[in-house]
């Protein structure tokens, strides 16, 4: 099955559409949105409205391909309440670096539950829904439908919470700078940048460095030191032993409480060493 979001507020958005829409629809909803069915839809603070194209059904009287319009309201914030909650934004470092760098943070909504708010849709309530089409039930499959192509663009801009809630993302973040942290961290963003250099190319320049003392030319070609005679190559090589790994510790053929690789790995040990000895 296609998954529509892949971000967690995305998610939770579609949960919070799933905790109170009938299966049926859902499953109808989710294949009008991966077929095409959605015409447009548009975003505007809080509301969404969209054109979805229906199904054609002679047994209802349907014969042409109808097109139902839809509205949907997210139950925005008081500005008094928005008020309230940047302030409790604006007292944490990591949420407000976050909003300023255009990400949205994971630990918000535990924010907003500290004064009895919530971003994300909480329930039924948080949406007003309206659709053209006969069926009685709201939300209905072309609601639906439009709710999981919504999650796929909050996926691209988490700031669409905002906006679904009444509080735009220039004026958030307009406000979380305007704090004394916000203004803080801003500062230190403005540090951070660094000016472009122009560079007329991309590699080292070679200096030439003046010689003093002439080398030696028997220092040159052998060196200052004098090579080893002759080089001892080592004997400690590990054992491979694949086909006896292969069986594992405890093969059906071995009847003892210790290890079959290790009991074999000593044995191939001490055999390497007499072998060793003997030369």
């Amino acid at each position: 099955m296609t998954k529509f979001s892949r971000t967690w507020w995305g998610d939770r958005f579609i949960k919070a559409l799933e905790a109170f829409t009938d299966d049926h629809r859902l499953q109808r909803g989710r294949s009008y949105a991966r077929g095409g069915k959605v015409k447009s839809f548009e975003i505007k603070l809080n509301q969404i409205t969209a054109k979805v194209r229906g199904s054609i059904n002679p047994y209802f009287g349907v014969y042409k391909e109808p097109t139902y319009n839809i509205v949907i309201e997210i139950t925005p914030i008081a500005k008094a309440r928005w008020n309230e909650a940047i302030q409790k934004l604006s007292a944490k470092a990591s949420i407000v670096s976050r909003l300023l760098l255009n990400e949205v943070p994971e630990n918000i909504e535990s924010t907003f539950s500290q004064i009895g708010l919530h971003l994300l849709p909480h329930s039924s309530k948080d949406f007003k829904t309206k659709c053209s089409c006969p069926d009685e039930a709201n939300p209905c499959k072309h609601i639906a439908g439009v709710y999981y192509l919504v999650a796929s663009q909050l996926d691209t801009n988490p700031f669409l919470l905002f906006e679904l809630r009444g509080l735009s993302k220039t004026e958030l973040q307009a406000k979380l700078a305007a704090s004394g942290l916000g203004q803080a961290l801003s500062v230190a963003l403005d540090e951070q940048k660094l000016n472009i250099e122009p560079c007329q190319s991309f590699y080292t320049k070679l200096e030439k460095q003046s010689v003093h003392q002439k080398p030696n030319l028997r220092e040159f070609w052998l060196g200052s030191k004098r090579l080893p005679s002759t080089i001892e190559a080592s004997n400690d090589r590990p054992i491979s032993a694949i086909l006896i790994k292969k069986e594992g510790d405890f093969p059906a053929f071995w009847q003892k409480d210790n290890s079959f690789i290790e009991t074999m790995s000593e044995l191939y040990q001490r055999v390497k060493t007499k072998n060793q000895n003997s030369i």
